[in-house]
């Protein structure tokens, strides 16, 4: 169970979010400049967190594409959102068990793994569109790695993942994790 590694990945985002200063940069994440990532990461965390609580998602007023979440507050707004990720899913029975996201049911754990993959693979594209760098431990890039194994051809059907990257074979957990998430770990702006 992954819950142990929320508190340090939902950290280090946090740490990559409050360095964000260009809303326009390009981000590894294809289709998403930083504001528009930055509006998908609003948009889902309330659905995350709803489905680690067993509690019905939001009702949005729009879809994701005509969400404007990115508001003069939005930093407050992430960290605050981020800080509720955390502690729904440090919980160990976040991850038991089924729950439902939006009206699809599945195991918790694929939530759990979900929201430690924003926290890093989007963590990642926010630190890159910066020219920086995110700090991971290997115990997290490896479970996000794991997750995005299992989860790759799904995951690249639905358009979340694009096509798999080659990483070397001596590639760290983290390169792997991205290349597995369709991200080139070379990836600059």
């Amino acid at each position: 169970m992954n819950a142990e590694l929320t508190r340090p990945a939902g950290a280090e985002f946090l740490r990559i979010a409050h360095a964000v200063t260009d809303l326009t940069a390009p981000t590894p994440c294809t289709g998403y400049d930083v504001r528009g990532l930055l509006n998908h990461l609003l948009y889902w965390g309330p659905w995350l967190i709803a489905a680690g609580r067993r509690e019905a998602p939001p009702a949005p007023a729009t879809g994701e594409a005509e969400a404007a979440l990115v508001t003069d507050d939005w930093r407050a707004d992430l960290e605050k959102q981020t800080e509720t990720l955390v502690e729904v899913f440090t919980s160990p029975s976040a991850w038991t068990g089924t729950t439902k996201l939006g009206t699809a049911e599945m195991p918790a754990s694929v939530v759990g793994d979900m929201v430690l993959g924003e926290f890093v693979l989007h963590g990642w594209d926010l630190a890159r569109s910066g020219g920086g760098t995110l700090v991971c431990a290997p115990d997290v890039a490896t479970a996000v790695y794991e997750s995005a194994v299992a989860m790759g051809e799904q995951a690249r059907s639905m358009g979340v993942y694009g096509p798999e990257v080659a990483v070397p074979s001596d590639a760290s957990p983290l390169e792997r994790a991205l290349g597995a998430s369709g991200r080139d770990p070379r990836w600059t702006p």
